[in-house]
C-alpha cells in the first residue's frame, strides 16, 4: 500500500513538472521537457500520453530547420481545456479576463470607474457584471473549464482568508471580498484574493521584464505605492500576505499624514497625487491629468520637469534602502513609474548610486515593467493557475464546482 501511494505520489509530482515547464516556457519537444525537469524519455512519452488523453496537451509537428530528417514533434497546451478568472480592483479602474493555461488571453475587458464609486457592494456588483461581459466575447478558442478565481487589489490583503485588511485609499477594512464574490458569481470554487503588486510581481518574473530572475523586487505606483518580492524564484507574501506593502515606510519624518493612520509614508512622496500636486494639476484628475504632466514635461515646461525631479528623487531614495535591506538582482517599476520613467530616471538613479551599498549599486539593475498596465491582471491568473500547476491530475478529477460558466 505504501509502495502504490508512493508511485500515485511521484507520478503526479512529474505530472505537474511537465505542466509546469510547458506552461512557463511554451510549447517544447520532448527532449527539452527531458532536459528541463529531467524524466527519462520513456516517462514523458507515458506522461505526455496521460495529459494527451485528458486533453490537456497536443502534439504538433515542429518547424523545419532546413536539415535532413522528420522535425521533432512539439508538446503545447491547449489553452481552453483549463481556464482561469482574473479580476482587478484598483482605485480607478475594474478589470477581468479569462486567461487559458499556458498564459494565453482568451478574453479581456477594462473599465474606468469614478474614485467617489468605491463601495465594496457596488464594487462587487461591477465586477460580476465585468465578468459576465466576457461571457458576450468570441474566445476565438473553445473553453471548456473554469479552474479557478483570483482577484488583484489595490490594498492590504490577508491571504489567509481573501480579506481586504484595509484598502486607505479607498476606505475598506476587514472585507471579505474573496467569499462575497464567490456567492455573487454563484461559484462553489475559492475566489482568491491577493495584493496587486505581490501578484504584479509574479506576472513579470514569468512573463515579463523579469522572466526567468530569481532574486526581484517589484514597486508599482498608482495612487498608492505597493511591492511585490521574489526571493529563490518564488514570491515573498510574508506570514499572512502583508509582505511588500512599501508603500507605507515612513521614509520622510516631515511628511503629513497618511490615509493607513500613520505619517510620512513613501507613497505620500511618490504617489500620483504627490505628482500631480508638484505639478500643479489637480489632484484628482486620476490618469488623464498625469497625461497632462507628460504633455508639459514633452514640451520643457519647468514645473512638470521640476516635479518629475521631485518624484525621482524620493523614489530613488525608497529603491535605495530596498535595495540595501533586500539585494534584488532586478528592480522593476510598474504602474505610474511605468508611465512616467523617462522623466523620474535621471533623478531615480542618482539617488540610488548615492545612497546604496557600493556592493549592491554594483549589481542591482533597473527597468520599467514590460507587461505594464495589466501586470496585476496577469499575475491573478498565474496565482489562479497554481493548484492545477501543482497537480495536473486533478484536473481529471474535478467535477467543475464553478456554477458561473463561460461560453465558447
Amino acid at each position: 500500500m505504501e509502495l502504490g501511494l508512493r508511485s500515485e505520489t511521484i507520478r503526479r509530482a512529474n505530472l505537474s513538472a511537465i505542466v509546469r515547464a510547458l506552461h512557463c516556457d511554451g510549447p517544447l519537444s520532448r527532449s527539452e521537457l527531458g532536459a528541463r525537469t529531467g524524466l527519462t524519455r520513456s516517462a514523458i512519452r507515458v506522461l505526455i500520453g496521460e495529459l494527451a488523453a485528458e486533453g490537456l496537451v497536443d502534439e504538433l509537428n515542429g518547424p523545419l530547420l532546413g536539415t535532413p530528417g522528420r522535425p521533432s514533434a512539439v508538446v503545447r497546451l491547449r489553452p481552453g481545456r483549463a481556464v482561469v478568472l482574473a479580476l482587478e480592483v484598483a482605485v480607478d479602474y475594474l478589470a477581468a479576463a479569462l486567461v487559458g493555461i499556458g498564459g494565453q488571453v482568451l478574453r479581456m475587458r477594462r473599465v474606468d470607474r469614478s474614485r467617489s464609486s468605491v463601495s465594496v457592494e457596488e464594487t462587487i456588483s461591477d465586477l460580476v457584471a465585468l465578468a459576465n461581459a466576457l461571457t458576450e466575447e468570441d474566445a476565438g478558442e473553445a473553453i471548456d473549464e473554469l479552474v479557478g478565481i483570483c482577484v488583484a487589489f489595490a490594498g492590504i490583503v490577508r491571504r489567509t482568508d481573501d480579506v481586504v485588511a484595509m484598502a486607505p485609499n479607498m476606505g475598506w477594512r476587514e472585507v471579505p471580498l474573496g467569499d462575497l464574490l464567490a456567492r455573487a458569481l454563484g461559484t462553489r470554487l475559492r475566489v482568491m484574493v491577493a495584493n496587486e503588486a505581490d501578484l504584479g510581481a509574479l506576472a513579470e518574473q514569468r512573463r515579463g521584464a523579469g522572466a526567468g530572475v530569481q532574486d526581484m523586487l517589484f514597486i508599482s505606483g498608482e495612487v498608492g505605492v505597493g511591492g511585490g518580492l521574489i526571493v529563490d524564484g518564488r514570491p515573498m507574501t510574508g506570514a499572512t500576505g502583508y509582505g511588500g506593502e512599501i508603500g507605507h515606510m515612513p521614509l520622510n519624518p516631515a511628511g503629513g499624514a497618511c490615509g493607513c493612520g500613520s505619517y510620512g509614508c513613501w507613497e505620500l512622496e511618490v504617489g500620483e497625487l504627490a505628482l500631480l500636486a508638484l505639478a500643479g494639476h489637480p489632484v484628482d484628475g486620476g490618469r488623464n491629468e498625469v497625461d497632462r504632466v507628460l504633455a508639459d514635461a514633452r514640451t520643457g515646461d519647468e514645473q512638470a520637469l521640476a516635479a518629475f525631479d521631485q518624484v525621482g528623487t524620493w523614489l530613488g531614495r525608497g529603491v535605495a534602502g530596498l535595495v540595501n535591506v533586500l539585494n534584488p538582482q532586478l528592480v522593476v517599476l510598474g504602474g505610474l513609474f511605468q508611465r512616467i520613467y523617462p522623466f523620474i530616471e535621471p533623478a531615480m538613479r542618482s539617488e540610488v548610486e548615492r545612497l546604496t551599498l557600493r556592493l549592491s549599486a554594483a549589481v542591482v539593475n533597473i527597468k520599467s515593467s514590460s507587461l505594464g498596465v495589466d501586470a496585476p491582471l496577469l499575475g491573478a491568473a498565474e496565482l489562479a493557475f497554481e493548484r492545477l500547476l501543482d497537480d495536473p491530475a486533478s484536473l481529471a478529477e474535478s467535477t467543475n464546482q464553478a456554477e458561473w460558466r463561460v461560453v465558447a
